[in-house]
């Protein structure tokens, strides 16, 4: 799988963690930041780029990380085609993507272990969406909502 990953200086830890274990485990993997600890970077700039890359099918899945995975998650869900969520279980790293087709696992640094945060990471990854019915039409009215005025 095709797998993009972005974070500011709080995840990028994690990050280069994540990114030799998902090499390790056969993904491709595009790093989209941050290249080195700044303090003073912002997780915009990260971010943006990762969600837009996945809106845009240039990666399958994403994981946008940060010290809360809060502003990550708000962040990546302002880009239209976006399915972000911050995870902190199993249960919902699958349901996520096989209910409501989660495309990008947003996870605090700073507030989920290495071990479980590689746990969650495999458990997203594996999942496949359900195409059931009621999950489309509710997919669909939740889409709706990045073309219509408020």
């Amino acid at each position: 799988m095709r797998v993009g990953i972005a974070t500011d200086h709080a995840g990028f830890g994690l990050k280069e963690e994540f990114v030799a274990k998902l090499r390790a485990a056969g993904h491709e993997v595009i790093d989209f930041g941050a290249y080195t600890l700044n303090p003073d970077d912002d997780y915009p700039d990260f971010v943006i780029p990762l969600a837009k890359a996945v809106a845009a099918g240039k990666v399958e899945r994403g994981v946008a990380l940060c010290g809360s995975g809060v502003g990550a998650s708000v962040c990546a869900n302002k880009i239209s085609g976006i399915r972000a969520a911050i995870i902190h279980d199993h249960f919902s790293a699958v349901q996520g993507v096989e209910d409501d087709n989660m495309n990008v696992i947003c996870m605090g640094a700073r507030t989920v272990g290495s071990a479980v945060a590689w746990d969650l990471m495999r458990a997203f990854l594996g999942a496949h969406f359900s195409h059931a019915e009621r999950h489309i039409r509710r997919l669909k009215k939740v889409a709706s909502l990045e073309t219509s005025e408020t």
